[in-house]
């Protein structure tokens, strides 16, 4: 096995760690673009979060993009590389000229030359994207897509337990109060 194996190898092993530690999805998410970023040696990595009813995509991670560039505007997620939304990976070579891109100027302004945009989906269903940015134009390898698919698989399943556990707290403090209400009640009385 290569050197370069091994070590994509051990860094899935530090984010499946992550993930089993903590329910800290801020946490997880930028772990995993931080490490893509060093690992494929390449300009930035962001995790878009999926806001179905509004139809946008809200960054939930980033490494390695300038403030400017993350708020340069709302990003569309019937405008900007459609294709990931519906399952596919997706590499956009030129991302100044790409009508796919929705922000052709700030990705020249940023240095950005191309952008790699990954489903990130659960249970079928996806819910965000990953987008992988380089400073040259670039293609990836096989074995670098596996890793990026795992990754972004992983991402899935962080937001997943992330989104649960909320939902079940959030349902009993409700519950709590709702106990709490009731015996209120019954004093009253």
């Amino acid at each position: 096995m290569q050197n370069k194996e091994i070590y994509y190898f051990k860094l899935f092993r530090d984010v499946c760690r992550t993930i089993n530690s903590t329910l800290n999805l801020k946490e997880v998410l930028n772990l995993i673009a931080e490490n893509i970023v060093k690992v494929l040696d390449i300009k930035a990595c962001a995790i878009f979060l999926l806001d179905k009813p509004q139809k946008r995509l809200d960054v939930g991670a980033s490494y390695g993009l300038s403030e400017t560039y993350l708020n340069k505007g709302p990003v569309d997620a019937e405008k900007s590389i459609v294709e990931s939304l519906q399952g596919n990976f997706v590499l956009v070579h030129d991302a100044t000229k790409d009508p796919r891109t929705q922000y052709p100027k700030e990705n020249e302004k940023e240095g950005i030359a191309s952008i790699l945009s990954v489903p990130i989906s659960v249970k079928g269903n996806v819910i965000g994207v990953l987008r992988i940015y380089t400073s040259q134009p670039r293609n990836f390898s096989e074995e670098e897509n596996e890793f990026i698919a795992a990754l972004a698989e992983m991402g899935g399943i962080a937001i997943e337990n992330a989104r649960m556990f909320h939902h079940l707290k959030s349902n009993h403090e409700k519950l709590i109060n709702e106990v709490h209400e009731w015996f209120d009640f019954g004093k009253v009385q």
